[in-house]
């Protein structure tokens, strides 16, 4: 079998490492050829929470690739050992959970094309550059990046939603790479300051099904907490919408503060927070993150500006993400949420 293993073409694709040296203060990704850099006492963090044991890690992601070779031989995919173990820390080195997540990782690139063709950094600099999102500096006391929303910044004029989900996939995608955020997951703070009807009522159901499945089924991250913030009395009717889609897991992690600082800081420690939200880390810095994305320009060229990674593959009926078009009962839904979304306008 290691005979087999060498002879792969792993496909990992070029890092360039003159980006990652002008952005130190993000963690650069795992070396072509895998060495763990995860430090002692994240390695016992990974054995405790994700049953993930250094002396089996190699066997593990080599029994994924066997499956992904026998199971899917005509997936066109990575098979690195870097990124295979971006999936079996999400599903705890559940192997059979863990294939069906990558199944669903290119299964969502299939079903959304107005998201995933010729996904790109600088596709999405007109969302960078309107403050939509960024990665704050420095991670919590749990190791955990924390992505920064701002919905309240687009307006539905200005552009597509779906540029708003490109430009966080796209995050995502940076921010999985270090293996400190494999084991420690993220943090999401969103800001619903100048969140309106507009806004709310734009995603609709279907759009925000597809949303939650590809971060819930479709994406190897841990997200952690989601911490609302400043959120409009017509949130009740946004998360109205979004609830039926989510695990009782992750609905559990919504927290919202209202326009509560010292309950955000329960949370969020002021350390790693910037003023604009009562922390002491300097001001909210929106320029970083978006340098760091657009630097790695090449990168996500490779990785996505590719031919369909599913293309001859025959995926089993119960794949997620089935259909292209919102049923009756989705659309009926909608009406009745968009009323009470107006009512609590």
């Amino acid at each position: 079998m290691a005979d087999q293993h060498e002879s792969i073409d792993l496909g990992c694709p070029p890092m360039d490492s003159s980006a990652a040296a002008g952005h130190c203060w993000f963690p650069s990704p795992p070396p072509p050829i895998y060495s763990c850099t995860l430090t002692p006492e994240l390695v016992a963090k990974a054995r405790e929470e994700l049953q993930e044991k250094p002396e089996w890690r190699l066997r593990d992601v080599q029994a994924l690739r066997d499956m992904i070779l026998k199971e899917q031989p005509n997936l066109r995919t990575r098979l690195d050992d870097a990124f295979l173990l971006r999936f079996l820390r999400a599903r705890k080195f559940d192997y059979d959970r863990a294939l069906q997540l990558l199944l669903n990782y290119h299964a969502g690139r299939k079903a959304w094309p107005e998201v995933f063709q010729d996904l790109k950094p600088s596709t999405v600099k007109h969302v960078l550059d309107l403050g939509f999102l960024t990665v704050l500096p420095r991670p919590d006391p749990n190791g955990r990046y924390i992505l920064c929303l701002r919905p309240g910044k687009w307006k539905p004029n200005d552009y597509p939603f779906v540029d708003n989900v490109r430009a966080i996939y796209l995050t995502l995608e940076k921010l999985i790479q270090p293996e400190e955020t494999q084991v420690n997951g993220i943090v999401i703070l969103a800001d619903y300051t100048g969140v309106g009807m507009s806004q709310a009522s734009n995603p609709g159901p279907f759009l925000a099904k597809k949303v939650v499945s590809i971060l819930q089924d479709g994406f190897p991250i841990r997200i952690k907490a989601v911490n609302i913030i400043n959120e409009p009395r017509i949130f009740k009717g946004i998360f109205a919408i979004i609830k039926p889609f989510l695990k009782e897991k992750m609905a559990e992690r919504y927290i919202l503060h209202g326009s509560d600082l010292r309950s955000l800081h329960r949370n969020i420690p002021r350390s790693v927070l910037p003023e604009e939200y009562g922390g002491t880390a300097g001001q909210l810095d929106m320029s970083a993150w978006s340098k760091l994305l657009l630097d790695c320009e090449e990168e996500f060229i490779v990785e996505f500006c590719q031919p369909d990674p599913l293309e001859g593959v025959v995926l089993p009926d119960s794949m997620l993400f089935e259909g292209e078009q919102a049923s009756g009962q989705d659309e009926d839904t909608f009406r009745g949420l968009r009323s009470q979304l107006y009512y609590c306008y």
